[in-house]
């Protein structure tokens, strides 16, 4: 909801290095039967949750591959203090550190705006929005709310979905564990200059300029 999936699209064209989300890399370490990937098999298929230190694993694993070379975006990655200082552990043996953290600023209203009115496409993930870019199909019924059976996709004709979080219940939990559990890895590293924060309640395009911006003068 605060476009950092838009604009991480956006920042690996621009600086040419990965955008490596800890599910995807999860599922190819698995899918690869690395020795970490077993670990982690072992753990989903009895249930239960991957721990940090295998996900810190995995993503040491992933980073050895050349186009990671010049630099890499985590997605996803860390969202709890004892994560952060997992990875830069992992990092410092390398002599490496994280060298810049990007935080999407959006008010919890306009979150909820963009949140809730999200329909997606399962197989494309092609994502559209009740206002803001909805599906040529749409329909609305004397509610005000769109009709579920006329929402398709424009492509494929496939029926869209809403995610069961995407709703202001769901929503409000995630910002609680958002704001107790994330926010303080902005204060974790605030003190090293790294930590650039953007108003991503504006357009893309201005959000876009800001990031830019960001990027190239490391302000």
């Amino acid at each position: 909801g605060a476009g950092k999936g838009t604009q991480g699209v956006k920042i690996v064209d621009e600086l040419e290095i990965p955008q490596l989300s800890t599910g995807d890399m999860l599922r190819e370490a698995v899918a690869a039967g690395t020795e970490i990937g077993k670990k982690a098999k072992e753990v989903m298929a009895s249930g239960g949750l991957v721990s940090d230190d295998i996900v810190i694993g995995i993503i040491a694993d992933r980073i050895k591959e050349p186009d990671c070379k010049s630099g890499f975006i985590l997605d996803g990655f860390p969202r709890t203090l004892p994560q952060a200082k997992a990875l830069d552990a992992m990092l410092a043996k390398n002599g490496e550190s994280v060298s810049l953290v990007m935080a999407f600023d959006v008010d919890q209203a306009v979150l909820e705006d963009r949140v809730c009115g999200r329909w997606m496409d399962k197989a494309s993930g092609r994502s559209y929005h009740v206002k803001y870019a909805p599906p040529k199909s749409m329909k609305m019924g004397p509610d005000g709310k769109p009709i579920p059976s006329t929402m398709k996709d424009d492509i494929t004709g496939n029926a869209l979905y809403q995610r069961p979080d995407d709703t202001a219940e769901a929503l409000k939990k995630r910002l609680d564990s958002y704001n107790k559990q994330t926010v303080p890895i902005l204060d974790h590293y605030a003190p090293h200059g790294i930590v650039k924060r953007v108003d991503g309640g504006r357009n893309i395009h201005e959000v876009w300029a800001d990031v830019q911006g960001k990027l190239s003068s490391g302000n």
